[in-house]
């Protein structure tokens, strides 16, 4: 795709994202007319949650007739220009009106992502990244953490009940047997945001999906950081497990949440740049 292509879906993405972070604002400020039905464990979803994948499925489709979307509401299948989507990333703290949620909106084309926009639109915080051109938040540009080692570095570590619950305390406990700090903020989407802008060094999850993860892992290599090749072994469509994280920490990451051959940690674009 021409690069004015991407260029011009970088920027609706930017701005439906703010469209529909007024739609969750306005659930979120209404307080008890949120309300939250259990797709499984652990898993909800509200009528905002399918008001705003309605909204971004219909004014994508206005726009760009021709390219394909992935929701988390909606589902959809591969495509060689592919918008993956989360809604709402965060729904439980959405539900329990917690302002750490976020819109995640990324732009897959032809085998890799090349925009992502992650939107918190409580704090009005919008990241965003292209491939090559760097990450900013709100205009401003940003970059990872000089973490010094696993003693100077904070992790989120993401919950999914979708693994047992024995490997991710398993996890948790080499983290700190490694001295590492942690935390579990539920949102891989503003998680691996705060990785990028420095206000965390490192995010792991056992098992995301691609519509959680995929705007802002690239949000964190165009920030200076690494990631999993999250896309490995039908990932876009089956999901992952996820890692990525500041320089200093590819390797003592990579030794407590071992992705395989075929998920080995990848330098970002811009490490080091």
């Amino acid at each position: 795709m021409h690069s004015s292509e991407i260029a011009r879906r970088h920027t609706f993405a930017q701005e439906i994202a703010r469209e529909a972070g007024a739609i969750a604002r306005r659930y979120f400020e209404a307080g008890d007319s949120i309300r939250a039905t259990e797709k499984g464990a652990h898993d909800l979803v509200t009528e905002a949650d399918l008001e705003i994948d309605r909204f971004l499925i219909g004014r994508l489709g206005q726009a760009f007739p021709g390219d394909g979307i992935l929701t988390e509401e909606s589902g959809g299948g591969e495509a060689a220009n592919l918008w993956v989507i989360d809604p709402i990333d965060g729904t439980t703290n959405f539900s329990r009106r917690i302002p750490h949620f976020a819109m995640s909106i990324a732009f897959h084309a032809e085998g890799r992502t090349e925009s992502g926009v992650v939107y918190n639109p409580i704090l009005d915080e919008m990241f965003v990244a292209r491939r090559g051109f760097g990450a900013t938040c709100n205009g401003r540009s940003i970059r990872v953490r000089e973490t010094r080692g696993p003693t100077d570095a904070l992790i989120d570590a993401g919950y999914s009940s979708k693994r047992p619950l024995v490997d991710y305390v398993a996890l948790v406990g080499r983290l700190l047997e490694n001295d590492f700090a942690f935390v579990q903020n539920g949102s891989a989407a503003i998680g691996l945001a705060q990785v990028a802008c420095g206000r965390i060094d490192g995010y792991c999850e056992l098992f995301l999906h691609s519509w959680d993860v995929l705007a802002g892992l690239l949000l964190v290599e165009e920030a200076g950081g690494w990631a999993s090749d999250f896309t490995a072994d039908g990932g876009l469509l089956r999901g992952n497990a996820v890692l990525a994280g500041t320089p200093a920490l590819r390797e003592p990451l990579g030794r407590i949440l071992p992705l395989g051959s075929a998920l080995q940690a990848r330098q970002g674009l811009r490490l080091g740049g």
